[in-house]
C-alpha cells in the first residue's frame, strides 16, 4: 500500500496545485482523525446556507438557456474574475503548496510559477477570441466554421474526460480531507459533496455557480491573507527576518532558498512547464467562464483580476510555508521517517492548518477548514456544469438533434446529466478512496495541453484548418496523451507496481502537444476536398467576428 502511494520526482509534485487536494487526497489517509471541530462544521453549515439562499435567487432569475450556461451574459469583469479566480484555486492552493514550500523551501516558488505564467498567455492569447466566438462552450468555437459533427464529438469527448479526472480528485480529497479534520465518515463526505453540486448547478445554473465561486474565492483570499499576516506580525513584518529565521531552523540550511532537485530534468521540467501554461488554455470550466461576459473588454478584465488574485495568493503561500518551518516547526512528527524529502503523511499535508491553530486558535482553524472544505463546492460546482454543457449542448443540441432542440429541451437534458455526473462523481470517489491520484491530474492537465488547445488555437488563429485536421489532430493528442501517462513512472511503476517504466518521463506534454499540433497541420494540408476549401475560405468571416464581436450569422456553419 506504501509503495502504491508513492510516486517519483516531479510528478509527485504534479499534484499539489492544479486542482482540488491531488495530493491531499491520497496523503491524509496516513492521518489521524482528527476529533469533531464544531467550530468549523459550524462555519461550514453557514456558508451552506448562504450558497443555498444564493442558488434560491438564481433559480429565480434563470429563464433561459443562454441564463443557465453563461448567466444571461451579465456578469461584469470583477465579478467573472473573482469567479474564475475560486474556480482555478482549489484547496490544494493552500494546503499544498504550503507543505511543498514547508518542504522545499525556494522550489516551491519556482513551482507555483508555471501555474502563474499561463494566465498572460490567456489574457493575449484566448480572451477576447474566446469571448466574441463562443455561445456556451469552447466547443462552439471549434465547430465555428468546421463540421459541426465530427468537430463537436471530439472536443466535447476530450472536455468530458478532463471534467471528470478533476472530479473523481474532488471527491476524495473531500472525503479524505472530512474524516480528517471534521470526523465525519469519508462515503458521508463524498456523498453530501454530490448532493450539494447537484443542487447548485440544476436549480441555480451559472449564476449561482458564479457567485459561489466568489464567496470562495474572498473567504480563501482573506484567510489566507490572514494567515500570512499573523505570522509576519511575530517578526515585525520582516520577510528578510522570517526567511532567516526560517533557513536557521530547517535542516537543509541556506541550500532552502536556492533550487533544489525538483528541477534536476530538464526534461520533465519543460514538458511540466508546458503542461502548466497550455493545460490551462484547454480546460473546459475555466474556458466557459468567459462567455458570461457582456463583451470582450470585460473578457480581458477577467482574466486580468484572476491573474492579480492568483499571484497574490501564491505570493503569500509562500510566505506561509517560510512561517510554518519557524512556528510550526520541522519535528518528525509531520514527516515519514522525519525526512523533509520524503513523503508528506497527514500533518505535514496539513502543516496550513496547524499554523492557524499555533496564530489564532481553534477559531481561526476552524474557519480555515471550513474555507478549505468549501472550496471543493465551488470547483466541482463549476466541473459538473462543464460536463453537462459537453452532453447537453454539444452532443444532444448539435450532435444528436442537429441544431434542432428548444432552449427547454436543452437545460432539461443538462439537469439530467448533472444528475448522473454527480452519481458517477460519487461512486468514483467512493471507489478511488485512498488510492495515489497523481495520474489522474497529470491525465488532465496533459489532455486539456495535448487535445483540446491544439485544435482550439488553431481554429482561432489558422485559416488553413480544416474538419479532417481538428479531429484528427485532437484525437491523436487525447490517446496519446492517456498512453504515454499510463506508461510513465508515476503510474507504470509507482501505481502499477512494474519494476520499470516503458515511457521514461512522467508529463509527456512536450511530446504529446506538439504531435496533435503536427497531425492537425498535416491532416489539414493533405486535405484537397471541396469542404475543406469551403472551411478555409469561411475563416475571413470568423476573423472579423473575432476581432470585433461583430459578424456575419453566414459565417457559422450550424
Amino acid at each position: 500500500m506504501k509503495d502504491s502511494k508513492r510516486t517519483t520526482g516531479i510528478a509527485t509534485l504534479f499534484t499539489i496545485v492544479p486542482t482540488s487536494l491531488a495530493w491531499a487526497g491520497p496523503v491524509v489517509e496516513s492521518g489521524r482523525k482528527q476529533p469533531l471541530n464544531l467550530t468549523a462544521i459550524a462555519m461550514f453549515l453557514i456558508f451552506v446556507g448562504i450558497t443555498f439562499c444564493i442558488t434560491w435567487w438564481a433559480a429565480t432569475r434563470t429563464k433561459t438557456a443562454g441564463d443557465f450556461f453563461t448567466a444571461g451574459g451579465g456578469i461584469s469583469g470583477l465579478q467573472n474574475g473573482l469567479a474564475v479566480a475560486g474556480d482555478y484555486m482549489s484547496a490544494a492552493t493552500l494546503l499544498g503548496v504550503v507543505s511543498l514550500v514547508y518542504a522545499r523551501g525556494y522550489d516551491g516558488l519556482l513551482y507555483v510559477v508555471g501555474f502563474f505564467i499561463g494566465w498572460p498567455v490567456m489574457l493575449f492569447l484566448m480572451a477576447e477570441r474566446l469571448r466574441n466566438l463562443g455561445k456556451f462552450t469552447f466547443v462552439d468555437i471549434v465547430a465555428y466554421r468546421l463540421d459541426p459533427i465530427s468537430t463537436r464529438w471530439m472536443a466535447a469527448t476530450s472536455s468530458v474526460i478532463v471534467v471528470f479526472f478533476y472530479l473523481i480528485v474532488q471527491m476524495v480529497g473531500a472525503g479524505e480531507l472530512v474524516q480528517l479534520l471534521f470526523g465525519v465518515d469519508y462515503n458521508y463526505a463524498v456523498v453530501g459533496v454530490g448532493v450539494l453540486m447537484i443542487i447548485y448547478v440544476t436549480f441555480g445554473g451559472m449564476i449561482a455557480t458564479t457567485w459561489v465561486q466568489i464567496i470562495k474565492a474572498v473567504l480563501l483570499m482573506f484567510g489566507g491573507t490572514l494567515l500570512m499576516v499573523l505570522p509576519l506580525a511575530h517578526f515585525g513584518f520582516s520577510f528578510e527576518s522570517l526567511a532567516a529565521k526560517a533557513v536557521a531552523v530547517h535542516h537543509s540550511g541556506i541550500e532552502l532558498m536556492g533550487p533544489g532537485r525538483l528541477f534536476a530534468d530538464p526534461i520533465s521540467a519543460l514538458s511540466l512547464s508546458l503542461a502548466t501554461v497550455f493545460g490551462l488554455c484547454g480546460l473546459p470550466h475555466i474556458l466557459m467562464r468567459f462567455f458570461t461576459v457582456p463583451n470582450a473588454r470585460e473578457a480581458r478584465k477577467s482574466v486580468f483580476v484572476a491573474t492579480t488574485c492568483i499571484g497574490y495568493m501564491f505570493g503569500a503561500m509562500f510566505v506561509i510555508g517560510l512561517a510554518s518551518i519557524v512556528i510550526v516547526g520541522t519535528d518528525a512528527q509531520f514527516f515519514e521517517g522525519g525526512d523533509l524529502g520524503g513523503k508528506l503523511i497527514g500533518g505535514g499535508n496539513m502543516v496550513a492548518m496547524h499554523l492557524a491553530k499555533a496564530t489564532g486558535g481553534n477559531l481561526f482553524l476552524g474557519f480555515l477548514a471550513a474555507v478549505t472544505f468549501a472550496t471543493i463546492l465551488a470547483v466541482v460546482s463549476g466541473l459538473a456544469l462543464a460536463g453537462a454543457s459537453a452532453v447537453s449542448h454539444d452532443i444532444y443540441a448539435n450532435v444528436l438533434r442537429g441544431g434542432k432542440t428548444s432552449e427547454t429541451a436543452e437545460v432539461c437534458v443538462t439537469k439530467w446529466a448533472t444528475l448522473a455526473i454527480g452519481v458517477v462523481a460519487v461512486l468514483l470517489g467512493i471507489l478511488f478512496r485512498g488510492q495515489n491520484l497523481a495520474f489522474l491530474v497529470a491525465l488532465a492537465f496533459n489532455v486539456a495541453a495535448s487535445a483540446n488547445f491544439p485544435p482550439l488555437v488553431l481554429s482561432m488563429y489558422w485559416k488553413g484548418l480544416t474538419s479532417k485536421g481538428a479531429v484528427w489532430g485532437g484525437f491523436v493528442g487525447l490517446v496519446a496523451s492517456v498512453g504515454l501517462v499510463i506508461l510513465s513512472p508515476a503510474v507504470w511503476k509507482s501505481v502499477l507496481g512494474h519494476p520499470a517504466s516503458i515511457f521514461p518521463y512522467d508529463h509527456p506534454v512536450l511530446f504529446t502537444m506538439p504531435l496533435a499540433f503536427l497531425v492537425a497541420y498535416g491532416v489539414s494540408r493533405l486535405d484537397r476536398s471541396g469542404k475543406a476549401k469551403d472551411e478555409r475560405d469561411a475563416f475571413d468571416a470568423q476573423f472579423v467576428r473575432a476581432q470585433t464581436g461583430l459578424g456575419a450569422a453566414t459565417a457559422s456553419r450550424h
